[in-house]
């Protein structure tokens, strides 16, 4: 409760302009993205593009008993997680 007290009954300190003032300003760009790396993660949602056609195929094919979505599910949620990962490091 008194801890302000001496502040309180003493003049307050000038304050310093200087700091108020910008004194520079640097603008750093976002490195360009890999072409090699795009052109990865394009080839890996093909892939996984096909092993989804795969899967729903031989769920509808022969009788296995869960939902193809057990599959595919995780494997699309890994690869968003993937890209996701990849496009908010830059």
């Amino acid at each position: 409760m008194f801890a302000n007290l001496l502040q309180l009954f003493s003049r307050p300190p000038a304050p310093v302009y200087e700091e108020g003032f910008v004194r520079e300003v640097t603008v750093v760009r976002p490195a360009a993205r890999d072409p090699r790396m795009m052109r990865f993660l394009l080839v890996c949602w093909v892939l996984i593009a096909l092993k989804h056609a795969g899967i729903i195929y031989a769920c509808w094919r022969w009788p296995v008993p869960f939902h193809q979505l057990w599959i595919n599910a995780p494997t699309f949620a890994l690869g968003l997680l993937a890209t996701v990962a990849y496009w908010r490091r830059w």
